[in-house]
């Protein structure tokens, strides 16, 4: 072997890129002037027909090499630098053995190409136009929390709230995608107490995105779930509480709510998650909630503050389920549009560490929250992020997050 041949080789064996013969030119150019792309040309097809490389016409039409490795691999390619990155996964190579299966075939060779961009090159749009936002209030434990921190000394579970999901309509104009900045509300703290929220707070949640839609004047029932609703996105009904507090009564939330909702960029299908047997309820619920299979998903959040994780809520704890909140939705004879998004309501489990509010995890600002880089926390202070993560069973959600800025 020649002593260009042997730079040429070298250079091959160093890359990790797999470089197409114009760019290895350029490598070997720069280790020996003196080396001419015909040798290159005729060095490659050398070592290709020796069976030392291998060659891979990769989509973007250029025919790019590697050495022959006794190992499997795939591969990832960075569609903005043209990075070639190997990776192996048992999961995707047993994936590709079943699909062979089922075709009736035996799998004997097999190489997976993905093309992709940089994560932080995205720039994430809504996954859905939304017509119409409802937001319900599902979680027993989240229920019986907020209520003994806002009304000491009453019942915390109101008398209507076993008997029908409760939920309130909100603002469909103000449901933003993951990634957009969260302004601080300004609205009345009290009477003649005007200014900006001193009391922001997130609420961990799932939406459910309608497919299919229903007439007016149709009653949905439970079983017509799964016709009408489509999948899930991950959902942040950011909240005001000090806003909250003083306009609630008797109508419910407004400027509290209405500001910002967050929600994650991909919807994923229902038949992507996992399912669980729901709660039981007591006392037995109107004919039109009942549910010949009563189920939810097991569906797992996690928060995070500032990078810090502060709680894990359970999904699967909902006393109501999304079947139920749909019939009720629909009960009056009101329709449902492609798009609709209803959400769970803030889920919260029966542990400290399971809640889906700051309200509920400083109790009313009594506890503060110390962050990984040792600051304390209440509320949301401005310049602080939020990230709702989700996983189903071996299914990730992907993420929810927002920056807050005054």
């Amino acid at each position: 072997m020649t002593e260009q041949r042997r730079v040429i080789a070298r250079v091959l064996a160093e890359a990790l890129d797999h470089p197409d013969v114009e760019e290895l030119y350029r490598r070997c150019v720069a280790v020996d002037d003196k080396i001419s792309i015909s040798t290159v040309y005729r060095t490659v097809k050398l070592f290709e027909d020796a069976g030392i490389i291998e060659r891979h016409d990769f989509r973007e039409g250029r025919a790019r090499y590697e050495q022959i490795s006794e190992s499997h691999h795939d591969h990832l390619i960075n569609l903005r630098s043209g990075q070639v990155i190997e990776f192996q996964s048992e999961e995707i190579e047993r994936l590709q053995r079943e699909i062979a299966r089922k075709l009736g075939y035996k799998l004997v060779d097999h190489r997976l190409e993905l093309y992709a961009v940089p994560l932080d090159e995205v720039e994430t749009r809504m996954p859905v136009q939304v017509g119409d936002y409802v937001d319900f209030y599902s979680s027993e434990h989240h229920a019986a929390n907020v209520g003994a921190i806002l009304r000491p000394g009453q019942p915390a579970v109101l008398p209507n709230w076993r008997h029908l999901p409760v939920g309130y309509h909100g603002r469909a104009g103000t449901v933003v995608v993951s990634g957009t900045p969260v302004h601080r509300p300004y609205g009345q703290r009290g009477p003649g107490d005007v200014g900006p929220s001193r009391r922001l707070d997130i609420e961990a949640e799932v939406g459910f995105v309608v497919g299919v839609p229903s007439r007016l004047g149709q009653r949905l029932s439970t079983v017509d779930f799964q016709e009408h609703v489509f999948g899930v996105v991950l959902l942040n009904d950011w909240s005001a509480r000090d806003i909250q507090a003083f306009e609630y009564q008797p109508l419910g939330p407004f400027l509290g709510k209405s500001f910002a909702t967050s929600i994650s960029p991909w919807i994923v299908p229902l038949s992507a998650l996992a399912r669980t047997v729901a709660p039981e309820q007591d006392p037995p619920v109107a004919a039109y909630l009942t549910e010949p299979d009563r189920y939810t998903f097991d569906i797992e959040l996690t928060v995070e503050w500032n990078g810090t994780v502060v709680s894990r809520p359970p999904f699967r704890t909902l006393y109501w389920t999304p079947a139920q909140q749909l019939a009720h939705l629909t009960v009056n004879g009101a329709s449902v549009r492609t798009g609709d998004v209803f959400a769970s309501g803030t889920v919260s489990g029966p542990a400290p560490d399971e809640v889906g509010s700051f309200l509920e995890l400083t109790r009313g600002g009594a506890a503060p929250v110390t962050l990984a880089d040792g600051s304390a926390r209440t509320y949301l202070a401005d310049g602080d992020t939020v990230t709702i993560r989700g996983r189903s069973g071996g299914v990730d959600l992907g993420a929810v997050t927002g920056t807050v800025v005054g």
